[in-house]
């Protein structure tokens, strides 16, 4: 329980700050510093849960992530599933809280979308937004797996090389689709969000999924 409790904690955590973020700045190409501040706020939540619940849980925080983990042998599969739902659970009461705030304060047009991620940057083509979430995932996934391997030296400064790593995926992939990276964060704010947000969901759940495999199966090779 202690580990579903810091993963729901997690998640949430990083969908309301994170979303929540994106939500106030903008997001769109010709407000520049919206990009850094929203990568900078998804970075360093990982970074403060690192600290916060890496203890209990790993702070895996995201589906794909757990997925590489249970891949290279490194928890179960009844760990898990415990876990998916857990990080599904925190990042949908992330978005019902953004929603209900921002509703609260009348600040309606950043309310609708709620940070969810979408295709429209990649021509609305799906191909092409498997391609950019699976790619940046793989990226993130190998570095969190390299950084946490027993054969690492890094200590106590994995979660400050895993959070930057995901402010440098954040920062080519806002522009193309938001970035997922992370099942868990794209599913909450599509739920509420509705429209596009969800029809496309499956790809930002798929496409991370394949990254995380990948990942997976690259760092068994660097592990032999």
């Amino acid at each position: 329980m202690k580990k579903f409790l810091a993963e729901f904690i997690g998640t949430f955590t990083l969908v309301l700050i994170g979303c929540g973020t994106a939500m106030l700045v903008g997001c769109d190409s010709a407000n520049g510093c919206g990009y850094l501040l929203t990568a900078l706020a998804f970075g360093l939540t990982i970074v403060g849960m690192a600290y916060c619940v890496g203890n209990v849980s790993g702070c895996h925080i995201n589906p794909a992530v757990s997925l590489a983990v249970l891949i290279t042998g490194g928890m179960s599969v009844k760990d898990f599933a415990l876990y998916v739902v857990a990080q599904c659970l925190g990042a949908t009461a992330a978005a019902a809280t953004l929603k209900g705030v921002f509703s609260l304060g009348n600040v309606v047009d950043q309310t609708t979308a709620l940070g969810s991620n979408g295709l429209v940057h990649v021509g609305n083509n799906a191909v092409a937004g498997l391609i950019v979430e699976a790619l940046l995932t793989c990226i993130f996934v190998l570095v969190i797996l390299g950084v946490t391997s027993k054969k690492a030296n890094h200590g106590s400064f994995a979660g400050v090389v895993i959070g930057f790593t995901l402010v440098l995926v954040h920062i080519l992939g806002i522009g193309l689709t938001g970035t997922s990276v992370n099942p868990a964060r794209s599913l909450g704010p599509a739920i509420f969000a509705g429209g596009a947000a969800l029809a496309d969901l499956w790809v930002f759940i798929v496409g991370p999924f394949v990254g995380a495999v990948i990942a997976a199966l690259v760092h068994k090779v660097f592990e032999k």
